[in-house]
């Protein structure tokens, strides 16, 4: 450790290393307060991304409910642009828009695209829930049980095993389709759906 005699000791201490150091310092300075700057800045700028697209989904499900002339197609370009959370919701309301129109081919595409977009797990099981059903009405039993494979978390337990118990029985697989909905009874279900899936097995002429 260095020992300074007296004041005059240490301004010239002083500035020796800001001599040796100060370019050094300088650079230092620069950087971070340039980092600083960059933060709040990409901060601000999410923030207001994240604002107009919660502003612009707003208008466009608005105008999808009215009936709006070119509005589909207005959310349609919306849900594509948005790959984010928002395009994922503009996709969900699109494809119902769609399975009531028993289009359920744009349906399914749309669930896809929207899945794509979709960054947190509830909601993409959701959309694959959603998605395996509309594949079961499209005959594509095969591909709702892969669909099915991608709804993760025990919430979804009980549902799941309602919903493989349809595509099973779809394809004729009573045996399957009982054992599903006798693993949903004793999951987690609530006892609407207890009840619910009881019932189909008690229909089930095996």
């Amino acid at each position: 450790m260095e020992i300074y005699n007296n004041e005059n000791d240490q301004v010239d201490a002083i500035k020796r290393f800001f001599s040796e150091n100060g370019i050094a310092l300088a650079v230092g300075v620069i950087l971070g307060v340039g980092a600083l700057v960059g933060w709040r800045y990409w901060t601000s700028h999410q923030e207001n991304n994240a604002r107009d697209a919660s502003l612009a989904y707003e208008q466009s499900v608005s105008s999808l409910n009215s009936g709006k002339p070119d509005a589909l197609s207005a959310a349609e370009k919306f849900a594509a642009d948005e790959k984010n959370t928002y395009g994922a919701f503009a996709s969900l309301e699109l494809a119902q828009q769609f399975v009531d129109k028993n289009q359920l081919e744009n349906a399914g595409k749309q669930l896809q695209q929207g899945l794509a977009a979709a960054s947190d797990d509830n909601l993409k099981s959701v959309i694959n829930m959603r998605l395996a059903r509309v594949q079961l009405q499209m005959k594509q039993p095969d591909a709702a049980l892969k669909t099915l494979e991608g709804i993760k978390g025990e919430g979804w337990t009980a549902i799941v095993a309602d919903l493989r118990g349809e595509i099973l029985l779809s394809k004729g697989d009573k045996q399957g389709a009982r054992a599903a909905w006798e693993a949903g009874v004793k999951s987690d279900a609530s006892p609407a759906l207890s009840e619910m899936m009881r019932m189909k097995m008690n229909n089930l002429s095996i």
